[in-house]
């Protein structure tokens, strides 16, 4: 360009969504309200009939949707992936909400921290309504840290396009743990850099996934733990043993200590741990020392 000038990087930002528009309206203009000049947005809607496209048809112009069957939401990003061209990518789910600034903030990071494939800040849960609870648990990035805890809130997250490309993009396969998939993926050719300000908004409501199918979100998850480490550590499996034993609510507050959760998770450990014997007691005793989280 004359002068020497850059052109700012393209963001695309795909939104899946399937009957979702009590919520829509409100992830939509979080997008578009957005300060930074090239922002390329797509939903991706899987054939809502609770007046999605109404919603969507409003506000023809201002962004593109696709409403058409999908195999599930990391199929829908996958394709909305394969339908965009920004070089940085990310997506919200159509409950999930950016906050003022966060795509210039993301951007700026990565000009930044050219080495990162991951740019990710802070994030609140928010209620139904819109209300804060608290701060999602984000930490600094650490890859030891990563098998433990799935610390990036995915709605405050923005990736390269090449580096999602060259991983593979979504295990479509997956319905829970796709984003923690990516992440683990990304993390072992990647550096991944957090920055210190709030970017989104995470809502927690009866109709979120991990709120109604926990079991199956732990389960999944721990799946895709043994398979890329081989390995579960304790603190997944207690929280999946003591959700199945008491129906605790595990989106928002950490299993409480209960015996028989112990009992059964040391048990399940026999099962997905059986190669590592002592790793596995030592897991045991730190969790038990240090905290579950």
């Amino acid at each position: 360009m004359p002068g020497g000038a850059t052109r700012e990087p393209l963001v695309s930002i795909v939104t899946p969504s399937l009957n979702m528009a009590q919520f829509l309206e409100e992830t939509i203009e979080s997008v578009l309200n957005q300060d930074y000049p090239r922002v390329e947005y797509l939903v991706m809607d899987a054939g809502s009939t609770d007046g999605t496209l109404e919603i969507l048809r409003r506000y023809d112009g201002r962004l593109r949707f696709v409403s058409e069957r999908d195999g599930g939401q990391a199929d829908a990003i996958n394709r909305g992936f394969e339908r965009t061209s920004g070089e940085i990518f990310a997506f919200l789910n159509a409950d999930d909400t950016y906050l003022p600034g966060a795509v210039s903030a993301a951007v700026n990071a990565f000009t930044e921290h050219p080495e990162a494939a991951v740019i990710y800040g802070d994030a609140w849960h928010i209620r139904e309504d819109g209300s804060r609870i608290s701060p999602y648990p984000v930490e600094r990035f650490d890859a030891v840290n990563l098998e433990r805890r799935c610390f990036i809130c995915q709605p405050a997250a923005f990736l390269r396009r090449d580096a999602v490309a060259a991983a593979g993009g979504f295990d479509a396969r997956l319905r829970f743990a796709l984003d923690y998939d990516l992440w683990i993926r990304l993390a072992r050719r990647h550096p991944m850099v957090k920055i210190d300000r709030f970017l989104a908004n995470s809502r927690i409501h009866d109709n979120a996934k991990t709120m109604a199918e926990t079991a199956r979100f732990l389960n999944e998850t721990i799946q895709v733990l043994e398979r890329h480490y081989s390995y579960v550590p304790y603190n997944w499996l207690y929280g999946y043993g003591h959700h199945r034993l008491t129906r605790q609510a595990l989106a928002l507050e950490k299993p409480r200590p209960a015996f028989s959760s112990a009992c059964y998770s040391i048990a399940l450990g026999a099962r997905y741990n059986w190669r590592h014997p002592l790793r596995y007691c030592r897991d045991i005793v730190e969790t038990a020392k240090g905290g579950l989280a």
